[in-house]
């Protein structure tokens, strides 16, 4: 699929653009391979992990979403375009609201634009189970990203580029994520614990990377891909990492959840259940994903995919071996 193609990922230092990366160069020989991002730090380690030297396609842009006319000069001639650029902090987001809505909103609408007018084949999103019922600032940015990317495929007036988005839950051990927290805190012997009753989904770097590069090849514009998951309950994970240390209660911060969602109720009645994966379908347009030999089934009207909900949940010894396993 992406041999000899020029795929650009926005966002790209993070923790998912080191990681696609890794997986591209070692499946595949792209024509080129862009790193678009504003940390020019990050991109020089970037580059001394993936140099140039060694993989002649490697690219290193400097630029920001935010930025439309450095966009133009940064997606001529790309074929594929894995948009993961975000302000992603929830606190941040909180006491920073016009700064995430700059980049998760207008960011979002640049690349959209951009990328028709460049002819990019196709732009795939990623999201966030916060889009889902959001309660936090950072949650309806992604909602508003996702609706615009899903909506344009019906504006956007060219056959060209076809827009989807990926959504899924926590990624294990990400930047600001928990256990990189508990494990940090565990010599102190306490872990604190927002809500004993708290669930999240989660998913590795590489499952996360495997999934999206699937989308990439089998979207038709429109589709919200959502991976099935497991999920944890926070009291489990704690006793996954240390066992002996205390685990007080704090509470919950603003704008956080008891337990997430990935297909909201009011989305059922437009998602297919697949195998290994759920596509809420748009409402503007009506699409046959082609993403496995089976095409789908409806799931019923009260349908929601909660973390809180889920019959996958993984035990202590799961947690353990998950996080051995990392």
């Amino acid at each position: 699929m992406l041999n000899d193609k020029t795929i650009l990922i926005t966002g790209g230092t993070g923790s998912f653009g080191h990681k696609c990366t890794e997986v591209i160069l070692s499946r595949f020989q792209p024509r080129k391979l862009i790193i678009f991002s504003r940390d020019e730090f990050k991109q020089y380690e970037m580059a001394q992990k993936f140099p140039t030297a060694k993989y002649p396609c490697m690219r290193y842009f400097i630029g920001d979403v935010r930025d439309k006319e450095r966009l133009y000069r940064a997606f001529q001639g790309v074929d594929y375009v894995i948009h993961g650029a975000a302000l992603k902090q929830v606190p941040t987001a909180e006491y920073n609201p016009t700064e995430v809505i700059k980049t998760n909103i207008y960011g979002a609408e640049n690349i959209i634009n951009v990328a028709a007018d460049r002819g990019v084949k196709n732009v795939l999103a990623l999201s966030t189970d916060k889009a889902a019922n959001p309660v936090n600032l950072y949650g309806a940015t992604k909602l508003c990203s996702d609706k615009l990317f899903v909506a344009a495929n019906a504006f956007i007036a060219n056959d060209t580029t076809r827009y989807s988005v990926v959504r899924y839950g926590n990624v294990l051990g990400s930047r600001g994520s928990v256990i990189p927290f508990f494990l940090q805190q565990k010599p102190t012997g306490v872990l604190p614990v927002t809500d004993p009753r708290m669930t999240r989904f989660w998913i590795t770097l590489e499952q996360g990377v495997d999934f999206v590069l699937k989308c990439l090849d089998r979207m038709l514009g429109g589709e919200v891909f959502v991976p099935k998951l497991p999920s944890m309950n926070i009291m489990d994970l704690a006793r996954a990492i240390c066992p002996e240390c205390e685990t007080p209660i704090v509470g919950i911060r603003p704008g956080e959840k008891i337990h997430e969602v990935m297909v909201p109720l009011a989305d059922a009645r437009n998602t297919l259940e697949f195998k290994n994966h759920y596509i809420i379908l748009p409402d503007h347009d009506d699409i046959t994903p082609r993403f496995d030999e089976s095409p789908g089934e409806r799931v019923p009207e009260d349908f929601e995919y909660s973390s809180g909900t889920n019959p996958w949940l993984l035990t202590v010894d799961e947690l353990r071996d998950f996080l051995n396993g990392q």
